[in-house]
């Protein structure tokens, strides 16, 4: 579980010597949603938690801290009130609005205007996260979401996602799929989220993907922190970010199907160059263009369990 005190070493920040495609792949992947379940931090503990992140080694797989535009008055204050935050870092922020989007893009604005700072850290929001029920939702908000934020919308996955994703890509905007949650019927088949990347990468869409990717690779875990909690199988944030390399170079979604479902983490080889599964072959290049332009992270309430199965698997 992510409390304030899991063991995420504070030793002066360095990136380790990792294989050149595992940096590739994990550098800024990992966005940090504390406050949200199965964790559902207080917003001290989560701000304390991606603080101390920021300070450590595995620094460089953090992405951006991801916060509700209801709760953005909590966390200034709390950011306000660290006694010493992570000097002359940047805390780059993805906010989650509500039902009344103008009103929120509002405080989003002025958030931005005032030039929150704490110390020598400079906080800015870069992106923003919408639910969408329509094709319509998708047009509507982009018309008035500013061009400077990355927007993310999250498309159902109900089988007409295809109409969604042309939308995004019509508004310049990006997509958003859910991987997970506390209940086995919130994780999507492989089959669904391997035509998701697909249709994204032909639309040339980029994306993210949240919830249920704490652990690298596909396996079976509890689904929240309680101790009665149902196990099930979680997807592997390796397969997904794989996957969407392996598609992206014209791996057909059969083949990609059955990397999503991978489950032996001595199936993947990573190399300087390059990582191979089975008879496949994605290069450090290939890689690096999918995250930049495709593939480009995903949420997590843990950052402590990824980067510990990480180590577990000597890839970091």
């Amino acid at each position: 579980m992510e409390t304030t005190s899991q063991p995420v070493s504070t030793a002066q920040p360095t990136v380790p010597l990792v294989a050149g495609t595992v940096r590739e792949l994990l550098t800024s992947l990992i966005d940090y949603a504390g406050l949200f379940p199965p964790a559902a931090l207080p917003m001290a503990a989560a701000v304390a938690n991606y603080d101390k992140y920021l300070r450590s080694p595995q620094n460089w797989m953090l992405g951006r801290f991801i916060v509700p535009v209801a709760r953005i008055g909590e966390f200034e204050e709390v950011v306000r009130g660290l006694e010493n935050p992570a000097a002359g870092k940047t805390w780059t922020l993805s906010i989650l609005p509500g039902a009344d989007a103008v009103n929120d893009l509002a405080k989003i604005s002025e958030f931005n205007d005032k030039g929150i700072a704490a110390s020598s850290t400079k906080i800015k929001i870069e992106s923003i996260e919408a639910r969408i029920a329509s094709v319509e939702d998708i047009e509507r908000l982009s018309s008035i979401i500013p061009t400077e934020f990355e927007t993310y919308f999250e498309i159902p996955l109900t089988g007409d996602e295809e109409d969604g994703i042309a939308a995004v890509a019509h508004c310049g905007r990006r997509a958003k799929i859910r991987t997970g949650g506390e209940t086995a019927d919130k994780f999507p088949a492989p089959e669904s989220i391997v035509r998701f990347i697909r249709l994204c990468a032909a639309s040339g869409v980029p994306f993210k993907a949240t919830a249920g990717l704490h652990h690298p690779v596909r396996s079976c875990h509890r689904l929240t922190y309680q101790p009665e909690s149902p196990s099930g199988v979680m997807h592997g944030f390796l397969n997904v970010f794989l996957a969407a390399a392996f598609l992206r170079g014209g791996l057909d979604e059969r083949l990609a199907t059955e990397l999503l479902m991978e489950e032996s983490p001595s199936a993947f080889h990573f190399a300087e160059d390059d990582v191979r599964w089975r008879e496949h072959r994605v290069t450090a290049a290939e890689i690096s263009a999918a995250r930049r332009d495709l593939a480009i992270s995903f949420g997590s309430c843990s950052f402590t369990e990824p980067v510990e199965d990480l180590r577990a698997l000597h890839l970091i």
